[in-house]
C-alpha cells in the first residue's frame, strides 16, 4: 500500500518600493531564485513558519498580513508533492546580526522585469506564479486558515 505524505511548506511575498524580496540559494548543486520559503516544523502554525523562514533566509522581520493561497507542485513523478502555503508579509526591520540559513547566497529585491529575466533560475514554477498572483491583487484573509491550537487536545 502506498502512503501519501505531502511536504508542507510556506513562502512569503514581501514588497518594498515596488520590488519583491527573493533569495538566491544553492539547491542540489544548482543556484536558484525563490521567495523566502521552507518547511513547516512540527507543532508550528503556518504563519509562524512563514515569519521564521523569512527571517532565517533574508534577515528581514516581517508582519504577516495576508494569505495568497495554496500552491501544489509535483516536480517529477515519484518525487513527492509540495503544498506551498504562500503568505504576504510587510517588511518591518532588517536584523543585521541575523545569520542566513546555510545555502543562502544572497537576498534580492527584484521588480517584475528582473524576475522575468531570471526565469531560468527560478526554483520552481511557483516562484513566478506567486509573484503574478500578488501583483494581480490576490489577497485572502488570514482567518481563512483555521489551525487548532497545538498540541491537539483529545476529546
Amino acid at each position: 500500500m502506498n502512503s501519501f505524505e505531502p511536504r508542507i511548506t510556506v513562502a512569503t511575498v514581501v514588497e518594498q518600493d515596488e520590488r519583491l524580496l527573493f533569495v538566491r540559494e544553492q539547491q542540489h548543486g544548482s543556484v536558484v531564485i525563490n521567495q523566502p520559503a521552507g518547511h513547516v516544523e512540527h507543532g508550528e502554525a503556518l504563519t509562524q513558519a512563514a515569519f521564521r523562514e523569512t527571517l532565517e533566509e533574508t534577515a528581514w522581520r516581517v508582519e504577516i498580513t495576508g494569505w495568497l493561497g495554496v500552491y501544489i507542485f509535483q516536480p517529477a513523478p515519484g518525487a513527492g508533492v509540495y503544498h506551498r502555503y504562500c503568505f504576504i508579509g510587510e517588511p518591518v526591520s532588517r536584523d543585521e546580526q541575523q545569520r542566513l540559513d546555510d545555502g543562502i547566497i544572497e537576498t534580492l529585491w527584484l521588480n517584475p522585469e528582473e524576475l522575468e529575466a531570471a526565469a531560468a533560475e527560478h526554483r520552481s514554477p511557483l516562484v513566478a506564479q506567486c509573484a503574478r498572483d500578488y501583483r494581480a491583487g490576490r489577497r485572502l484573509p488570514l482567518d481563512a486558515i483555521y489551525q487548532h491550537p497545538w498540541p491537539l487536545q483529545q476529546r
